[in-house]
């Protein structure tokens, strides 16, 4: 798989035409729209994408609308209480990662499934292609997503050196979805349930040996001062939505909701781009690559860290977890009408089969 440099990709992504703002008429109601989106205020896809974004929509709506914004950590939730905020109506628009949700509704796991998705255009492509599916089983919830979002390909953090998904054997793996559990099970990991917010201080405290996340993520939460290491070998890509409660969405005014769909369709395509950048960005910042860092934080002295790509054996590794354990045991969570729809919406792209 070839990739841009972080820096000339991020100069591919100035160079593109600027995305559509969404318009709104002057006339009519004004509303406050609260959101509780990304898990820590500091994490790029909020302070580069989202916030940018919300500063400018009393601008472009004509003074109509004004979003209020929060996050996970300044809100005090965890991702139990996203799907719930919406339907009850606490805040009108959430945001999490599919597979972080997916205790209560396990076939959203479907778009972001450990070892499924090898670069963002796959990640992409699969994200379009459940989102219909995803929406349908939401609707029994009165809920619907009007955006999805990802972060830059999920990698191991590891105390001390990693060289190999088999050097996963006996260690303790922060992991965020029951497919990472899964794959970090059937490579003999042992894994540890810890929110975003505290994987820091779990590191730290030796509570957990290794950690998954984005590169720019664990970059922006400073996990390269309890780290040392990091593997990038593609588990997942924290592929999340944008969440409404139904009975909000089809109460707004008709052009209210418009607007709405475009920001989030905008907020969208960049969070996407985002996430292509980010994903060898968060790499060079940590290991003190300074031409590639343009994103993140530049990281210096020692606690630059080191960084193994895949080999062959990792990468075929990832695949017999895949085809052997992770999609087997969503099926078996999620039931047999889940098998039958993996097959129908994503054999086609993947190539691969759950069982029926």
């Amino acid at each position: 798989m070839r990739l841009l440099s972080s820096s000339a990709l991020m100069l591919a992504l100035a160079a593109a035409p600027a995305l559509a703002q969404p318009t709104l008429s002057g006339d009519g109601d004004t509303i406050t729209i609260k959101t509780v989106t990304q898990t820590l205020p500091t994490l790029t896809q909020y302070t580069k994408v989202e916030k940018p974004n919300y500063d400018q929509v009393p601008d472009w709506s004509n003074g109509r609308i004004t979003i209020e914004p929060s996050t996970w950590a300044e809100y005090g939730v965890t991702a139990n209480d996203i799907l719930n905020l919406v339907r009850q109506g606490q805040v009108d628009v959430t945001a999490a990662p599919l597979a972080q949700v997916s205790g209560q509704v396990p076939f959203l796991e479907i778009a972001d499934l450990a070892g499924l998705s090898l670069d963002v255009e796959t990640a992409k492509t699969i994200s379009d292609a459940v989102i219909d599916a995803s929406n349908e089983t939401l609707s029994q919830y009165g809920i619907r997503i009007i955006g999805t979002y990802p972060f830059p390909a999920n990698v191991m953090f590891c105390k001390g050196e990693v060289n190999s998904l088999a050097e996963l054997e006996g260690r303790k793996v922060r992991t965020f979805s029951p497919s990472q559990n899964d794959l970090v099970q059937s490579l003999g990991g042992q894994t540890v349930s810890i929110g975003f917010p505290e994987v820091y201080g779990a590191l730290e405290r030796g509570v957990t040996d290794c950690a998954v996340t984005a590169a720019l993520s664990g970059n922006a939460a400073k996990w390269f001062e309890v780290t040392d290491a990091m593997l990038n070998v593609p588990v997942s890509w924290g592929v999340g939505g944008y969440y409404v409660s139904t009975q909000w969405w089809d109460g707004l005014d008709p052009e209210v909701q418009s607007f709405v769909a475009e920001l989030y369709s905008k907020i969208q395509t960049e969070e996407w781009d985002l996430a292509a950048a980010g994903t060898m960005d968060g790499i060079a910042c940590n290991t003190g690559d300074a031409e590639n860092c343009q994103i993140g934080e530049l990281v210096t002295g020692d606690e630059q860290m080191t960084v193994t790509e895949p080999s062959e054996e990792d990468l075929a590794t990832l695949r017999t977890a895949l085809v052997e354990t992770v999609i087997p045991s969503w099926a078996e969570r999620c039931g047999s009408d889940c098998a039958v729809r993996f097959n129908e919406i994503l054999g086609p792209i993947t190539g691969l089969t759950a069982e029926e």
